[in-house]
């Protein structure tokens, strides 16, 4: 049977960079970044009139080298019927990643930082290796909107071998499931884009995935639904 293990931080031979979260301005603001990208994405549910969003919730992860922003974000559709919550990696930059064009969601105006370059994290190394790290137990998940601050929400568990993650290069493929992106012995990992809630706390993976993390985000009317966010799985 598995067994989420809360989000907490191992050994893991390295000095973890803190990123400082700074309360101030953004244009466009990451929600506007998103409602004209998301209808570009093969896994995008909503209607030709494109989304309404509503930031729903998240967390960090720290960038040892203390350079890249790193959020996953949750941002709610409520354009419809019904509400729907997509799982959105992110990177933000000081300037352009290299060969990354494609993964380029916008840029943004911080108004402490200025100019940012914001990707789909799923193309950025620094991410990539970042939750490998979260998922195998040796990095941990910070609050979103918190300096210095565990996210004890997230939840996360690992049944293989420590991972290689010495010159991650990220090939990412996004399908109507979600995206999927070769992980280090031969695993793939399945990032779910379109959140599907469960009743279970906290959300385990399905049978004979290798590992898992998962959180809730803010739901209607003080709910707070959760689901598996990411899924480790045997290729």
């Amino acid at each position: 049977m598995w067994k989420a293990e809360r989000n907490e931080i191992r050994d893991r031979g390295a000095t973890t960079g803190m990123a400082l979260i700074h309360h101030t301005t953004l244009t466009p603001s990451k929600v506007e970044l998103l409602a004209g990208w998301l209808p570009t994405r093969p896994w995008y549910r909503g209607g030709p009139d494109g989304p309404v969003l509503e930031k729903s919730g998240g967390f960090r992860l720290d960038d040892p080298e203390g350079e890249v922003g790193i959020e996953f974000m949750v941002v709610t559709d409520t354009s419809g019927p019904e509400r729907t919550a997509y799982l959105v990696p992110l990177t933000y930059r000081a300037g352009p990643l290299e060969s990354a064009e494609h993964a380029l969601v916008g840029t943004m105006q911080h108004g402490v930082l200025g100019k940012r370059w914001a990707y789909d994290g799923c193309h950025d190394p620094v991410l990539v290796t970042e939750l490998l790290a979260l998922i195998e137990g040796t990095a941990p998940a910070m609050a979103q909107s918190v300096t210095d601050t565990l996210d004890h929400e997230v939840t996360r568990s690992y049944a293989g071998a420590p991972f290689g993650l010495d010159g991650i290069t990220p090939d990412p493929t996004d399908d109507r499931d979600g995206t999927r992106l070769p992980a280090p012995g031969g695993a793939i990992l399945h990032i779910h884009r379109v959140l599907d809630p469960v009743d279970e706390r906290p959300p385990l993976p399905r049978p004979g995935a290798l590992g898992h993390v998962a959180t809730g985000w803010k739901g209607p009317d003080g709910t707070r639904p959760a689901a598996v966010l990411m899924t480790l799985l045997d290729a």
